[in-house]
């Protein structure tokens, strides 16, 4: 698969300094910040720091550190917003997985009970 990373999206602009986001955490391989458009009490987007536009593309060319770092970065989150109950944790992957920015994230959702994960086959 060709991973053609477009330097432009929202989240590299983010990453860069050039539009804020409302930051919740940040360690060397990635960075966490509330959704604009929260879809439950707790919704927060975790995104690594280097340029990975997808879930595949993030397993596929990520080294192990980074990795790791960004998995670190999930836990820490979903300690400070005390998730011990339950949380989501979504990676919608390229068009049909329904992803809205070419630059890999996870939304992390929580704060009530959250129902199924697809209404619809």
């Amino acid at each position: 698969m060709d991973f053609d990373y477009d330097s432009s999206n929202i989240f590299a602009r983010i990453l860069r300094g050039e539009i804020p986001a409302k930051v919740v955490f940040e360690n060397e391989h990635a960075l966490a910040f509330h959704d604009v458009r929260p879809q439950a009490p707790v919704h927060l987007l975790v995104i690594p720091k280097g340029p990975y536009m997808s879930l595949d593309h993030f397993a596929a060319e990520a080294t192990a550190v980074e990795q790791a770092g960004f998995l670190s970065a999930v836990a820490a989150v979903c300690g400070m917003e005390e998730l011990g109950q339950g949380f989501r944790a979504i990676a919608n992957t390229r068009t049909h997985g329904g992803q809205e920015v070419p630059h890999f994230h996870v939304h992390i959702l929580g704060g009530r009970p959250l129902g199924p994960m697809l209404s619809q086959a």
